[in-house]
């Protein structure tokens, strides 16, 4: 069926989208005021180390001496949206006046392939690890990256924290976890 998704993400995805639907049911049959924000790849302090994600995951293999395993050729292109600039969208979401039920996307319009992200993370870190590649898994997209023109219009709002200080804060983050 056009529209479903299919492969491992599918639950994920589906779970978003029913959520949403309900939230827009219930305002537009109850009156209730919602507030509706897409977020997009977002990565920071206080990730779990094994969450699946593809920052903590380069990261936390760089800073154990593993190999950044890429999963396809890496040229796949992704956005990442340091967690202190989502929650800014998140408040001035909040504080809109009513009526600005959204969906709004946040996360990043700069865009970076997997592989440019493994070797930013080698080149911070440094040590013996060396990317590997294994087949990209089905369904795994090409490239995604938000329109966040609706959230910097109306809530005059875009992320701030280039890559490149995001990583350095996530690493001291993963650096300090995982030698506690």
């Amino acid at each position: 069926m056009p529209g479903i998704s299919k492969g491992d993400g599918s639950c994920y995805d589906e779970g978003k989208r029913c959520a949403e639907t309900l939230f827009f049911d219930y305002h537009r049959q109850h009156g209730l005021e919602i507030r509706v924000v897409r977020i997009f790849n977002t990565y920071g302090p206080r990730m779990h180390p094994n969450d699946g994600r593809v920052v903590s995951n380069f990261i936390v293999q760089a800073l154990r001496g593993e190999n950044i395993t890429i999963y396809g050729d890496g040229s796949q292109a992704r956005n990442f949206c340091f967690v202190d600039a989502l929650i800014e969208g998140f408040i001035r979401m909040m504080a809109a006046p009513a009526g600005f039920t959204g969906p709004f996307n946040m996360g990043n319009r700069g865009e970076f392939t997997i592989l440019s992200l493994a070797e930013m993370v080698l080149d911070k870190i440094g040590g013996s690890s060396r990317i590997v590649f294994e087949p990209l898994p089905q369904n795994d997209p090409r490239q995604r990256r938000p329109d966040i023109s609706l959230a910097s219009r109306a809530l005059e709002w875009s992320p701030t924290v280039q890559l490149s200080e995001g990583l350095d804060r996530t690493i001291d983050y993963f650096r300090r976890h995982l030698q506690a």
